[in-house]
């Protein structure tokens, strides 16, 4: 199923730890149809002005994303987050491009150690009810995850 011209919903529900525990991660219409909202407004675009987008991971089912340890309140699993990169480009770069260019819910530069362009990966939500331009960086620290303001 096309999401856009340039996506489908495989990419976004392709999940390693769904097929390794033979969990089910097919999406809801509802969750679709946010899933084709965070496309159309920030993917897409930046598809178009950029090239091709590697959705490391999209939606997680409940069970996928406890499996993997997300977050209880994760938008992976409601369809309106994506964790993303794109080769050849530094994912900094791209975090503070997406910031400067598209409004969003949580931009989340995670696991990114500087001079390291390839390092990490970068997160984005799209809730239309909640744009709040949220800029975090997410770091070990003492073996666990902090978030912190700005890249």
């Amino acid at each position: 199923m096309k999401l856009s011209d340039n996506f489908t919903l495989d990419e976004f529900t392709k999940s390693e730890t769904a097929t390794r525990h033979g969990l089910n991660n097919t999406p809801s219409k509802e969750v679709i149809d946010n899933l084709v909202v965070l496309v159309t407004n920030v993917l897409q675009p930046l598809r178009s002005l950029i090239g091709p987008i590697s959705i490391t991971s999209g939606y997680r089912s409940p069970e996928v994303n406890t499996s993997i340890g997300g977050s209880k309140t994760s938008d992976h699993c409601l369809g309106m987050a994506a964790d993303i990169e794109i080769a050849g480009i530094d994912n900094k770069n791209l975090a503070v491009y997406i910031k400067d260019k598209y409004k969003y819910t949580q931009l989340i530069l995670e696991y990114y150690e500087d001079g390291k362009p390839s390092s990490g990966w970068v997160h984005v939500s799209y809730n239309p009810l909640d744009l709040k331009c949220e800029c975090l960086r997410a770091i070990k620290q003492n073996g666990k995850t902090i978030y912190l303001k700005g890249f």
